[in-house]
């Protein structure tokens, strides 16, 4: 076995393998109320809201915590205790959404689809149609537990045609997959630092309309939640109201300065293509089968069918492959064994060429027949 001497590549949608630099921006300690990262968070908070082409109507909150935590927020935050949401349901995270729902005592209409299908913008709208009480729609656009990307234009142009409100739960796509808030009507999109944008984990962030952010005052359920607080004392303040990720924020400030470096959201999405079509071209060489049709495949993450074969077990493959240098995700399906390699991050088509070669490596290592 030859001896890796770098940190394992990330073939996840997030946490992912970052640049030298962007991890070179976390050397530095920052005050929380020094005006010089105040400035930072002002000009991260201003790129992200120009990403999504959003700026005039639309603003950015960012929050500490993982993505799912501003999930939460945002639902608490923008929907009313006596809102109703309608949730197109095709995977773990849409699932995750009706669980948040739950907890938040929201009510959640589910609309079910297989996990190997999108969700149908038709039955969108005669979910819509048939119940006038809903007030919200909830939809991940690229559904990491499969890597199916979601039609989420002509969604938001449903859900904008019956006069109700779209939250988009953009975490592995934005910054990759355009998401034109002049195009595609939202009120919330929300991300994190540590998928597209190529920063670390700590930091999500919420780009809001603003008229309806300021309409929510009174609705969220928590204090450390209440996105509407966290906006109004920022723009008292230019100050975050708790201990902020002073790291993760610098490091996310250095990571956008090279996406505009690389070319922006066509060169990145580009290069997260090129990628997958390494991955998956691969992956098939050697008799390896994803599990979505290549018209509904996201270029973030790829879920393959594990192989039929007795000597198959996936923490060994898991570990083989750590070994050569690569981590791997497990799959998240339920009635199909599967595991998932992410094509986001500080990575380029050769490397994908190499966690082929890793994943045939084990496989031959496991007993398990490959085709080349």
């Amino acid at each position: 076995m030859y001896v890796i001497d770098r940190d394992p590549l990330l073939l996840t949608p997030g946490p992912l393998t970052t640049s030298l630099r962007t991890k070179q921006a976390m050397l530095h300690d920052w005050g929380s109320w020094d005006a010089a990262f105040n400035r930072m968070t002002a000009e991260v908070c201003s790129q992200l809201v120009a990403i999504a082409h959003g700026a005039g109507n639309h603003v950015c909150v960012p929050l500490q915590g993982s993505g799912t935590f501003s999930v939460e927020a945002t639902l608490g935050t923008l929907v009313p205790r006596d809102g109703k949401v309608l949730v197109p349901n095709n995977g773990a995270y849409c699932a995750r959404i009706l669980k948040l729902l739950t907890y938040l005592g929201r009510q959640a209409v589910e609309l079910p689809f297989a996990e190997d299908q999108p969700a149908d913008p038709q039955a969108i709208e005669a979910a819509l149609m048939a119940d006038p009480t809903i007030t919200h729609v909830a939809q991940v656009h690229c559904e990491t537990g499969t890597g199916i990307m979601n039609p989420l234009a002509d969604i938001a142009r449903v859900v904008a045609r019956h006069g109700r409100s779209l939250i988009i739960d953009a975490m592995s796509s934005f910054a990759a997959i355009d998401i034109d808030v002049r195009t595609t009507p939202f009120d919330a999109l929300i991300a994190s630092s540590g998928k597209c944008l190529e920063g670390v984990p700590g930091m999500g962030f919420v780009i809001i309309r603003q008229s309806k952010l300021e309409a929510s005052a009174g609705n969220c359920h928590s204090l450390a939640m209440d996105l509407y607080d966290q906006w109004t004392y920022m723009q008292k303040t230019s100050q975050w109201r708790f201990t902020p990720s002073t790291h993760v924020v610098a490091a996310l400030h250095e990571a956008l300065a090279q996406f505009h470096e690389e070319g922006g959201l066509p060169a990145r999405g580009g290069r997260y293509a090129a990628n997958c079509a390494a991955l998956t071209d691969g992956m098939r060489g050697i008799g390896l089968k994803s599990f979505l049709s290549p018209s509904v495949q996201s270029p973030i993450i790829v879920t393959f069918r594990a192989p039929e074969h007795p000597g198959y077990n996936f923490k060994t493959l898991y570990q083989g492959v750590r070994d050569r240098g690569f981590i791997l995700y497990p799959g998240k399906l339920t009635q199909v064994e599967t595991f998932r390699v992410g094509c986001i991050g500080a990575l380029m088509p050769i490397d994908m060429r190499h966690v082929v070669q890793a994943v045939a490596d084990t496989l031959r290592d496991m007993g398990v027949p490959v085709l080349a």
